[in-house]
C-alpha cells in the first residue's frame, strides 16, 4: 500500500467512524438499560410490585462531534433509596432503615465492557 493509499484509506475511516461510534454507543446504552431493569427485578436488587420503576429507567443517546454520548437513568423519586439504601427520617417525618437494593453498580462492569466491544467493533468496521 502506498502512502496515499493509506491516506485515502485513513480519510474514509475519519468519515464513518462518528456513526460506526453512534451505533456502538447506542446498542450499549440499551444493553445498559436493560441490564439495569434486570437487577431491578427481584433479589438482590429491588423487588417488582407495579412495574413502574423498572419501566423508568431510559435511556438518551445524543451524537457529538465525533462520536455518541449516552444517559441511562431514571426521574423515579425511589430510585436512590432502592440503590444506596436509606436510614433515618423522610421530610415528612418517616422514619426508614431500608437496605440497599443495588441494581444500578453491579451493572456497570457489563456497560463498561460492553462499551469497549463495541468501541473495537466500530473501529474494525471503518478499517476495512
Amino acid at each position: 500500500m502506498t502512502p496515499d493509499e493509506l491516506a485515502e484509506r485513513l480519510e474514509a475511516a475519519a468519515h464513518r467512524i462518528p456513526h460506526a461510534i453512534a451505533r456502538g454507543v447506542e446498542h450499549t446504552g440499551t444493553l445498559g438499560q436493560a441490564r439495569i431493569r434486570g437487577g431491578a427485578s427481584g433479589r438482590p436488587g429491588p423487588n417488582v410490585i407495579t412495574g413502574a420503576y423498572r419501566n423508568s429507567w431510559q435511556t438518551d443517546t445524543r451524537r457529538i462531534p465525533y462520536g455518541a454520548i449516552c444517559t441511562i437513568g431514571t426521574d423515579a423519586p425511589q430510585g436512590r433509596r432502592l440503590e444506596w439504601g436509606f436510614v433515618g427520617a423522610d421530610s415528612i417525618g418517616r422514619v426508614y432503615n431500608q437496605p440497599p437494593f443495588p441494581h444500578v453498580e453491579p451493572a456497570i462492569p457489563f456497560i463498561g465492557a460492553t462499551l469497549m466491544l463495541a468501541m473495537q467493533g466500530a473501529l474494525a468496521e471503518v478499517l476495512r
